[in-house]
């Protein structure tokens, strides 16, 4: 993997021997502003990848172009809540099959959609040629504003991966003990993890009864985490528990969209408003994504 990396990192443009690295840098180039945000969590079922949906939604209400990346492998169900049904996904494009713009989908809901792969783990063992391929496709993605990588649940290597890879980490959890505990489990690993840099960990309660059940629990987690760990995590802000949110996943419609005035999509547009307050000065963009995640070591 590292040294595939290497050589990701001269085609990203690092060195300019090959007409494809010129290229890559090209693109690369106009790419660095791409705010990359993976949501993950530390046991399934507690509405990650219902956050993930909503929240892309959110950004694209306020007029940024927002790219929703499935990386949940094993148990992909983002496209179910869009109700879309993706002809192709990312091992076409690994495969050579088809280009990124081939397999985009458009939705109702102003944002882009790329389904994810149970193959996906296949990038490891790409020769030159195809990884070139790749990283031209993938670096055409540099044109988002925003790309949100909905994760799957635990600690995985793909997980990891992904994790490793992004600019910043949204933690989903709900006040449930096994919730609180897995989520404390996933920075655990996170934080000792990925050791070659800091990791921007960023913590939101879902299905919560009140606000200031929100904050205790955040706090909790927070505490514990700072007193073991020795790492700051912020606090986004909860999500309250609501009937609207199950009925919505059952009409595959996102509760965002739904109500926009209920208590979940409130909520959940204060939490964006708080993370576009917090968003870095510089992000590292599509190309520096790639490059981590193919050198992190399983």
């Amino acid at each position: 993997m590292e040294e595939q990396a290497e050589g990701l990192s001269e085609l990203l443009g690092e060195t300019s021997s090959s007409q494809g690295a010129s290229e890559v840098k090209s693109q690369s180039q106009k790419e660095h502003n791409t705010r990359i945000i993976a949501i993950t969590s530390g046991k399934g079922g507690v509405g990650k990848t219902n956050f993930a949906v909503n929240m892309s939604i959110a950004y694209a209400q306020l007029g940024k172009k927002v790219i929703l990346i499935d990386g949940d492998l094993g148990m992909a169900n983002v496209n179910v809540l869009l109700n879309v049904v993706p002809q192709y996904n990312l091992m076409h494009v690994i495969n050579k099959k088809k280009t990124m713009k081939e397999i985009i989908n458009d939705t109702e809901f102003g944002i882009k959609f790329v389904a994810g792969a149970n193959g996906f783990s296949k990038i490891a063992n790409l020769s030159v040629e195809e990884l070139e391929y790749f990283a031209n496709q993938f670096s055409t993605l540099g044109n988002a504003d925003l790309i949100i990588i909905d994760t799957g649940a635990g600690i995985a290597n793909n997980v990891l991966q992904f994790v490793a890879a992004a600019d910043e980490v949204f933690v989903v959890t709900t006040p449930e003990p096994t919730a609180i505990t897995d989520a404390y489990g996933i920075i655990k690993i996170i934080t000792t993890e990925i050791v070659d840099r800091t990791v921007d960990i960023k913590l939101i309660v879902n299905r919560v009864h009140s606000p200031d059940e929100g904050k205790r629990i955040a706090e909790r987690i927070i505490t514990i985490v700072g007193q073991f760990l020795s790492y700051k995590v912020e606090y986004l802000g909860c999500i309250p528990e609501d009937p609207l949110v199950m009925a919505s996943v059952i009409r595959q419609k996102p509760f965002i969209i739904v109500n926009p005035t209920s208590k979940p999509a409130v909520y959940l547009k204060h939490i964006v408003g708080r993370i576009e307050k917090t968003e870095p000065e510089y992000n590292e963009g599509v190309s520096s994504f790639l490059k981590k995640f193919l050198g992190k070591k399983k």
